[in-house]
């Protein structure tokens, strides 16, 4: 087991976050959903599900800490 590390370096292959954006069209929920992992200084997300009822979007999105063929921390 790794000495000092995070839960963060646990993470097995990505991290999703799923919320509701009040927005007017689906083009606003996504770039509020892009813009939201700026904001929480994910850098660029992939939006894995979007449902848009008219009041706004339900989006739910994924930041890749580890893709296929990285190194991961949690091997060592």
């Amino acid at each position: 087991m790794m000495e000092n590390s995070t839960a963060f370096d646990k993470i097995m292959d990505g991290l999703d976050i799923e919320t509701y954006l009040v927005c007017s069209t689906v083009q606003e929920g996504k770039r509020l959903a892009l813009q939201l992992g700026k904001e929480m200084n994910l850098g660029d997300v992939d939006i894995m599900f979007e449902e848009f009822d008219g009041y706004g979007m339900r989006v739910r999105l994924r930041k890749y800490i580890y893709k296929p063929g990285n190194a991961y921390r949690w091997l060592k």
